[in-house]
């Protein structure tokens, strides 16, 4: 994983509530074991019209949020299924952290494991930063766990281990084989 200190961005605002995971990636995406990149399926459905063009009305499609690496959203994201694709898609396509009102547990774990930094601000925060111009920037700094934009400064909370986890790019499986020595000593006191 790729550590996270801070992130200075522009932003594109999806302010929908209850975006679930099959809106984040298709189900039938899912399928596609030989994709090195998930990031053209990430919200398809909304992103492209029937005829296979993008659809302009989508804020993914503006031109002036293009290389955002920043997503802002409503309540409950990522609510549905539990595949971890959903995270990965947001990742893929470049996202480093998502902003919303609250989140669905399982895809805030995701998120993390992904190295994606989610992050929960308040109804009228998210709108605020929502309403900002496309170019404006928006600056995430995980270390100091704030979000400052337009001469404000927002805190979010964030557990100590998975804070630890982002900014060091460090993997569960990195993790745990900092136990190595441990596990193998244990397993030959046991057998």
């Amino acid at each position: 994983m790729e550590p996270i200190k801070t992130i200075s961005s522009h932003i594109v605002p999806v302010m929908d509530d209850n975006i679930d995971t099959d809106q984040l990636i298709s189900r039938d995406s899912l399928k596609e074991v030989a994709k090195a990149s998930f990031a053209d399926m990430l919200f398809y459905g909304q992103r492209y019209l029937a005829s296979g063009a993008k659809n302009p009305a989508f804020p993914l499609n503006d031109p002036q949020r293009a290389g955002a690496q920043i997503l802002i959203t409503g309540h409950n994201f990522g609510c549905g299924s539990a595949w971890e694709h959903a995270a990965w898609a947001l990742r893929d396509y470049g996202f480093r952290a998502v902003i919303a009102k609250d989140f669905n547990d399982i895809f805030y774990m995701n998120s993390i494991k992904s190295g994606v930094l989610p992050i929960e601000l308040t109804d009228a925060q998210c709108e605020l930063l929502a309403a900002l111009p496309a170019t404006a920037q928006v600056t995430v700094d995980l270390p100091q766990q704030t979000v400052t934009s337009a001469g404000q400064t927002f805190k979010f909370k964030i557990d100590p281990l998975w804070k630890s986890k982002l900014a060091t790019g460090t993997s569960d499986i990195e993790l745990t084989s900092e136990f190595n020595t441990q596990i193998d000593q244990f397993e030959q006191d046991n057998n």
